[in-house]
């Protein structure tokens, strides 16, 4: 099927990126890069492509990135066992080795050479370097009883300045998360992705938190394709992460993070299309589930050309779609 646009058809594509290229101009959004987009070749391309438009547009990116299927790809290749407690890998020091070359030296080094095959912009950081996350190690009780998972560590502080020091040089950070151990300088902490993304974007004062996943975004009975919910409001966002599957978990706990922290939206997209970091960010429906702290900020969004033709009442409430959120 051909996929050719007539002339008109551009013309109104480029009006609807207007008054978005102006909201978004001059500010901060920090993208979680994961799921398919960082492991098919033309999903990677893709990505690259829409973070140096956003910078050429006056959008500032910055990206956090994690490689769980690489680390795994990799423990397995040099048979080196993988345990995982209640959804998280238990990280040994054998292990650590295995997470620390794979995130630096392979997953980090593709995406930054992807970015620069289209503008030299991107600069590698680990968040070991200088002092970027520190971390503490995670307790976690199973039925009742404390397990030990090793190197495995949750932010407690974050160093924005050498995030900063490659903003103001028109630099395009890409950030492995990788922590100091706060208790133990010369110990590093595998902490996850989503997390730190949160993290960096309330430490940047960031306008928008992105996460790229495999799903099309937060589904209340998933995999209900009618149960996608497109903005949910920080409250009802609380409840839900009580119900929710162990995979989702730390995308919408990220999600709320943020929002707790000032960040005015933060977006769960289906990283397994192409280009939906532009499709969420310049165009009036967006993409996915948004995040947000407020139910009138979920009827903001509903006045949007798409659902304002569809009869939208902004004073009934009712037409949020389902309690706790607009589908």
């Amino acid at each position: 099927m051909s996929t050719t646009l007539t002339p008109e058809q551009k013309t109104a594509v480029l009006i609807e990126t207007i008054p978005w290229l102006r909201k978004y101009a001059g500010k901060r959004v920090v993208i979680k890069y994961g799921g398919n987009a960082m492991t098919d070749p033309e999903l990677q391309k893709a990505f690259a492509q829409d973070v140096v438009l956003l910078l050429q547009w006056g959008i500032y990116p910055i990206v956090v990135h994690g490689g769980g299927p690489q680390i795994s790809q990799m423990l397995e290749a040099l048979n080196i066992e993988s345990q995982f407690i209640g959804g998280l890998r238990v990280t040994t020091p054998e292990t650590m080795d295995v997470v620390r070359m794979v995130l630096t030296g392979r997953v980090q080094r593709e995406l930054v050479s992807l970015i620069n095959a289209q503008a030299i912009r991107a600069v590698g950081i680990s968040g070991e370097d200088s002092g970027l996350f520190h971390a503490r190690r995670v307790k976690r009780e199973i039925d009742g009883k404390p397990v030990d998972l090793g190197q495995v560590g949750e932010v407690v502080h974050v160093n924005p300045l050498p995030i900063e020091d490659l903003l103001s040089s028109g630099r395009i950070p890409v950030i492995s998360s990788i922590a100091i151990d706060v208790d133990d300088a010369e110990s590093v902490l595998n902490i996850n992705a989503d997390l730190a993304a949160a993290h960096i974007a309330q430490a940047l004062n960031a306008d928008k938190l992105m996460v790229l996943t495999n799903v099309k975004g937060i589904y209340r009975d998933y995999p209900d394709p009618d149960s996608l919910i497109r903005c949910l409001p920080l409250a009802q966002a609380r409840e839900l992460l009580k119900e929710m599957e162990t995979g989702m978990v730390p995308k919408l706990a990220a999600c709320i993070q943020a929002i707790e922290g000032g960040v005015r939206q933060a977006t769960v997209v289906d990283g397994r299309i192409p280009h939906q970091t532009l499709l969420e960010i310049f165009t009036d429906d967006g993409v996915g589930t948004m995040v947000v702290a407020k139910d009138t900020d979920c009827v903001e969004f509903m006045r949007s050309t798409k659902y304002r033709k569809k009869g939208f009442n902004e004073n009934a409430m009712d037409d949020l779609g389902m309690v706790g959120g607009i589908q």
